[in-house]
C-alpha cells in the first residue's frame, strides 16, 4: 500500500475519502453490467443505463464547479454530496423497470460524481508546492478500488449479482463517515468583477479534445469487460482478479509519475499513455483467450489511467487559474470521464448486440484511442508543463 508520507489529518482523511469514492467506482463500473445483466435487461438497456452513470459527469461537477469557485466552499460541497448520494442511493434498491433505474441512477450520481472534482482541488491546494505528494494520497483511491473489485467479484460468485446494492450503501456510509473529518475552511475567492475570465487556450482545446477521444475508448472496459470475459468463459471472480492486477500497476504507476513528469514532461507522456491505450484495446480484441496476452493488456491500465491522470491532473492545476481550478477539474470531469464515457458506453452497446459484436467494440475503442493520440499530437506544450 502507498505511504500517505504525512500524518496530517488532512492527508489522512483525503486518502480515506478517495479510498471509498473509488471503492464505490470499482464495484459499481464492473459490476453494474452483471447487475443489470442479471436482471434481465439487454446489452442496449444495460448501455443505455450505464452511460448515464458515466453522463451525470457532465451536469453534476459543472454545478457543484460554480458554487465552489464562488463561495470557496469546497470540502462543505464534499460533505453535502456523499450525505446527499447516500440517502438517495437507497431507491437503486428497489426494481421498478429501465425507467425507474434510470432515474434513480441519474439522482445518486448526480451528487456522487460531484465529489471528486472538489477533492482533486482540495488535495492540490493543500500539497501547495508539494504537488508531488498528490500520487501518495491518491493512490488511496486506487486501493480501494482493488479492494471492491476483488471482493466484489467473489461476493457475486458466492451470493449472487444482487448482493451489489447491499455492498454499495456500505460503502456510501463509509465516504459520508470519512468526508465529516474533512476541516470546513472556506477559500478566499476574489470579487466576481476582480476574477480573470476563463479562456480556453488552444493547447486546453486540444487536450479537453484528447480527454474525451480516450474516455470514449475506454467506454467499452466501463460497460462490458467483466461481460466480454464471462463470454470467453471466465468467472466473475477471475474477471475481479485482472481488472484487480490493472488497478496494482495503476497505483506503481502513480509512484512513478512524479519522476517520469518532471523528466519528460506531459505532452510526451499523454502521447505514450494514449498510444499504448489504443495497443491495449487491440490486444483485448484478439487475444481475450490468452491469459498472458490478457494480462499484458491489463498491465496498460498504468498508462490508460494512472499515467494519464496523474499527466492531465497536472496539466489543470498549470493551465487554470486559482479562480478557475474547480471548473477546469468539473470540465475535465464532464468532457472527458462524463461525456466521453457515456458516449463510448452507450455505442459500445450498439456495437455489442447480442454478443456477435464484441470484438468490434474493441477496434471501435482502439480507432478512439488513436484519434485521442492525434489530439495530443496538436498540444502546444510549454515549459510549465514540465514538473521541476
Amino acid at each position: 500500500m502507498p505511504n500517505l508520507l504525512s500524518t496530517e489529518p488532512k492527508a489522512v482523511w483525503l486518502s480515506a475519502c478517495y479510498f471509498f469514492f473509488f471503492s464505490i467506482l470499482g464495484l459499481m463500473v464492473p459490476y453494474l453490467g452483471v447487475f443489470f445483466d442479471n436482471r434481465g435487461y439487454n446489452a442496449q438497456e444495460i448501455g443505455f443505463l450505464m452511460a448515464i452513470l458515466m453522463g451525470t459527469r457532465i451536469i453534476a461537477p459543472n454545478v457543484w464547479a460554480f458554487v465552489a469557485d464562488r463561495t470557496g466552499m469546497r470540502s462543505e460541497l464534499v460533505k453535502f454530496g456523499s450525505a446527499a448520494a447516500a440517502i438517495t442511493y437507497i431507491s437503486f434498491f428497489f426494481d421498478a423497470g429501465v425507467v425507474y433505474l434510470a432515474i434513480s441512477l441519474f439522482i445518486y450520481t448526480f451528487f456522487w460524481n460531484a465529489i471528486l472534482a472538489q477533492l482533486e482541488v482540495i488535495t492540490l491546494e493543500s500539497l501547495g508546492d508539494e504537488a508531488h505528494r498528490y500520487g501518495a494520497i491518491r493512490s488511496w483511491g486506487s486501493v480501494g478500488y482493488i479492494c471492491l473489485v476483488v471482493a466484489g467479484g467473489f461476493a457475486i460468485s458466492q451470493f449472487g449479482a444482487d448482493i451489489l446494492p447491499s455492498i454499495g450503501m456500505l460503502l456510501f456510509i463509509g465516504m459520508f463517515l470519512c468526508s465529516l473529518a474533512l476541516p470546513a475552511n472556506r477559500v478566499n475567492v476574489a470579487d466576481a468583477s476582480l476574477r480573470p475570465p476563463l479562456k480556453i487556450t488552444a493547447p486546453i482545446f486540444w487536450f479537453l479534445v484528447s480527454a474525451l477521444l480516450l474516455q470514449m475508448s475506454v467506454g467499452p472496459f466501463y460497460g462490458f469487460f467483466v461481460l466480454y470475459l464471462k463470454q470467453a468463459g471466465y468467472s466473475e471472480a477471475s474477471a475481479g482478479l485482472f481488472v484487480a492486477f490493472g488497478v496494482v500497476v495503476e497505483i506503481l504507476m502513480f509512484m512513478l509519475a512524479p519522476r517520469l513528469l518532471g523528466r519528460f514532461g506531459v505532452k510526451l507522456l499523454l502521447l505514450l499513455s494514449v498510444a499504448l491505450t489504443a495497443v491495449r484495446w487491440l490486444l483485448l480484441a484478439y487475444g481475450v483467450d490468452s491469459i498472458f496476452i490478457l494480462s499484458i493488456s491489463q498491465a496498460l491500465h498504468a498508462f490508460t489511467f494512472g499515467l494519464t491522470h496523474a499527466a492531465s491532473i497536472q496539466f489543470i492545476h498549470r493551465n487554470f487559474d486559482i479562480a478557475h481550478r474547480s471548473k477546469g477539474q468539473a470540465m475535465y470531469a464532464s468532457i472527458s470521464f462524463g461525456f466521453g464515457g457515456a458516449l463510448g458506453i452507450w455505442i459500445s452497446g450498439l456495437i455489442w448486440g447480442d454478443g456477435s459484436g464484441s470484438t468490434n467494440t474493441w477496434i471501435f475503442a482502439a480507432m478512439c484511442a488513436f484519434l485521442s493520440m492525434l489530439a495530443v499530437m496538436a498540444i502546444s506544450e510549454k515549459k510549465k508543463d514540465v514538473i521541476s
